[in-house]
């Protein structure tokens, strides 16, 4: 097999050697609770990605996105984010089976620091929670409840590099990569093309977001 590294870090002192420790105000900033400033950027936000494993340490980051406010927040030490329908992998799902250990970054657009959250989390079906994440009149068949342990504001560096929120950085929408041909070069089948792939996503985006 190849093998294009050649030169790697193997412990933490090698890294604390090269990189540093961290300042005290990056210490002193993790909270081990939900207070209000991170109460209210959880309702600000639209997007929060997932961050689980399983018991063999095999890893999976996954989107969930809905209005600002959708997940609810129960109380200083546990949250709610409704399982909407997907694409039935449920990789995070089965992850939090074998691992309840899980990663939540919560993004509010245009701003650039984002709230990190790290927990426990559960796979829920109390219908009393389930009822108040309702949209459209359809209630999730289940929730990921998390309980918190850390939580702390990360600082801006990465968005400010990649310039994420400045549209004058934007690609062009010509020169985006044309998904439902990348879908169908993937699955190397006569019977997916890519116009069968994008039919399949317009109709799956239509009718079952919720």
């Amino acid at each position: 097999m190849n093998k294009p590294f050649s030169d790697i870090i193997s412990s933490e002192q090698e890294l604390r050697d090269l990189l540093g420790y961290p300042s005290e105000v990056v210490n002193m900033k993790v909270i081990t609770h939900l207070d209000s400033h991170c109460k209210r950027f959880i309702s600000l936000s639209p997007l929060v990605f997932l961050s689980t494993a399983n018991n063999t340490g095999q890893c999976d980051v996954s989107p969930r996105g809905d209005e600002a406010g959708s997940v609810k927040v129960l109380d200083h030490q546990h949250l709610v984010i409704a399982e909407r329908p997907g694409n039935r992998r449920m990789d995070t799902l089965i992850n939090i089976l074998s691992n309840p250990s899980i990663g939540l970054i919560f993004i509010i657009p245009t701003l650039e620091e984002t709230c990190r959250i790290n927990g426990q989390a559960y796979i829920i079906k109390d219908q009393s929670i389930l009822e108040q994440m309702s949209v459209e009149g359809k209630i999730p068949k289940l929730a990921i409840g998390v309980k918190v342990e850390e939580c702390y504001i990360h600082c801006a560096k990465a968005f400010k590099r990649s310039k994420l929120w400045e549209p004058t950085s934007w690609s062009v929408r010509d020169n985006l990569p044309h998904i439902p041909t990348v879908i169908s070069a993937h699955i190397n089948s006569p019977n997916y093309t890519a116009d069968v792939i994008e039919k399949g996503l317009q109709e799956s985006y239509e009718k079952r977001l919720y």
